[in-house]
């Protein structure tokens, strides 16, 4: 027997099980537990080697600083929004608000053409239960049979020992994973203080670290594949996103079908035998239990390990790769080889442009934001032939340098600042200053009761960084 033979006879044993493996709901509706095999090929180490990348951002990303500001920083019980380096204020949620519609966009045109790819090689709950969470397991329990036969057996010392150990493990992990999500929320100097202290000041803090911990251990420990196929919003946007002109991983039924099982020096051509020789391999190696010789699927996140072990099984019985691959389902309905589609290009081009929108709303909001408002229920006041109004100014520097600024009206002209206080305003970066100023006008140069008026803040050069308009009240006037 050669060894082509004996590998494809070794997984007709390893798979005697299968059909009572697939899917993750029995016909009583009661859960079923996936025991995904561990998969290697091309797929994988690409998927690898970017989930190495990712990992080592998310770790890594609390400890950057641009400008010393937090490159991203979400507090919300503070009001401190780091972005990219950038402080965002409650005055710059109009921008987060249209990056956030961009940014649907951006998801809805990048599903249309390309699919489910952001689930299988860059969401976070895939990254972390693929390659860190199932990985442990591998390393603890074994692969997919040892898994299973462990799971059948009795609670004997070995099963206990194993099960208590990656318990363990993966409440370490989730540990640590919630101590860096903190990072992102309140800054890793907070949270090393925080550990130092201990949780008798830091009561309320402790428990949010113990709550965001036992959720990612509920997540990876149990909820696991779950997450992708009930949980998620996104798998179930896909189903009306994705037309036969989406990138997908495909199986190739018209190569494929009809399934037999592999025979040695076998013309399967002849006999009207497809390509798919039956092996299941594409089934075992999925971490959400399903067929893909079904078809397209909710619960497929296109993670590629069934490419990955189709392509290896193709390659022992020596058929051509690509039973299973990345494709259209025009293509493979028509049997044409991929391209990159006049479609798929234009798409390309406006997911482009709307990155490029949404970094033009990160950066042009201004180094400086003022405002002038008048104090509620303050009129004006008339003193040696001369109308006066009295503003409160708020001014925001959203830049990390310190600014020398200076108040003028631009229009109308003729106008007489007085200052509470130095006339040359100095602010710090990242630092709102508030204060009170004069504004008065010759009384024969108010025409209206209410007139317009712009105001503005210049540097030390004598430049405009920003400019507010209000209005200037004076007393009423009969037109003649």
């Amino acid at each position: 027997m050669s060894a082509e033979s004996n590998n494809i006879k070794s997984l007709e044993i390893e798979n005697e099980d299968f059909r009572n493996s697939v899917g993750t709901m029995d016909e009583t509706g009661k859960r079923k537990w996936i025991f995904p095999r561990k998969p290697k090929g091309k797929y994988t180490n690409y998927r690898n080697y970017t989930s190495y990348l990712l990992l080592a951002i998310f770790f890594g990303l609390p400890f950057v600083k641009i400008n010393n500001n937090p490159f991203l920083l979400i507090n919300v019980i503070d009001r401190k929004f780091f972005i990219l380096g950038q402080p965002f204020y409650l005055q710059d949620f109009f921008i987060l608000a249209l990056g956030a519609v961009t940014s649907v966009i951006f998801v809805m045109l990048f599903t249309v053409v390309f699919g489910r790819i952001f689930c299988g090689w860059l969401c976070p709950q895939t990254l972390f239960m693929e390659m860190v969470f199932r990985k442990i397991e591998y390393w603890i329990e074994g692969d997919r049979n040892k898994q299973m036969k462990l799971d059948r057996q009795e609670w004997d010392a070995e099963k206990i020992r194993k099960r208590l150990t990656k318990w363990s493990v993966f409440l370490l992990i989730s540990l640590v994973i919630s101590h860096f999500m903190f990072m992102y929320i309140v800054g890793y100097e907070e949270v090393f203080r925080i550990m130092s202290e201990g949780p008798e000041g830091n009561s309320l803090k402790f428990i949010v670290m113990i709550f965001f911990t036992l959720a990612f251990y509920f997540v990876f420990a149990w909820l696991r594949e779950q997450v992708c196929t009930l949980v998620c919003p996104y798998g179930r946007l896909q189903g009306v996103l994705i037309d036969k002109q989406t990138i997908n991983v495909y199986y190739d039924f018209k190569r494929g079908e009809g399934r037999a099982k592999w025979r040695n020096n076998e013309d399967r051509k002849a006999a009207g035998k497809g390509d798919c020789i039956d092996c299941n391999q594409c089934v075992v190696v999925c971490p959400t239990g399903i067929d893909i010789r079904n078809g397209q699927q909710l619960e497929c996140v296109n993670c590629t390990a069934c490419i990955d072990a189709c392509d290896e099984i193709m390659e022992k019985v020596g058929l051509p790769k690509g039973l299973v691959r990345y494709a259209t389902e025009a293509e493979i309905e028509n049997q044409d080889k991929f391209r990159f589609t006049p479609r798929m290009k234009a798409t390309t081009v406006i997911l482009a442009l709307l990155i490029g929108f949404l970094g033009f709303l990160m950066y042009d909001r201004g180094s400086m934001e003022a405002k002038f408002i008048k104090p509620a229920g303050s009129t004006f006041f008339v003193k040696n032939g001369k109308i006066t109004n009295t503003f409160i100014y708020t001014l925001l520097n959203k830049s990390n340098e310190k600014k020398t600024l200076t108040i003028k009206v631009i229009t109308p002209t003729n106008a007489e600042i007085t200052y509470f206080g130095s006339e040359k305003i100095i602010l710090k970066g990242d630092q709102i200053l508030k204060g009170n100023i004069n504004i008065s006008f010759p009384e024969d140069e108010i025409k209206f009761s209410k007139q317009n008026m712009v105001i503005g803040v210049f540097d030390e050069k004598g430049q405009l960084v920003d400019s507010f308009e209000t209005t200037f009240e004076g007393p009423f006037k009969l037109a003649l």
